[in-house]
């Protein structure tokens, strides 16, 4: 047989790919995980203050930039 051709060559050729695909995929789940915790407005996932019975909650101010004031803009004319 041929070096392509040898069957242990391509098993293990077959489980380094498919380790690197679910690296990868864990990878990309990793990443949306972050960029979800990113987009949280109020902080409800943090731990509470047990010392202190009031607690204030912080709000995020966000600038909204040229293009996403345009696009939402033209979602509004849209909805008439």
């Amino acid at each position: 047989m041929s070096k392509k051709n040898n069957l242990s060559t391509r098993k293990r050729q077959h489980d380094f790919d498919l380790r690197r695909e679910k690296e990868e995929k864990e990878r990309q789940a990793k990443k949306l995980h972050a960029n979800k915790n990113k987009m949280k407005v109020d902080g409800r996932d943090k731990k509470k203050n047990k010392t202190n019975k009031f607690q204030m909650k912080k709000k995020v101010k966000t600038k909204l930039s040229a293009l996403s004031k345009a696009k939402a803009q033209q979602a509004m004319e849209l909805d008439d």
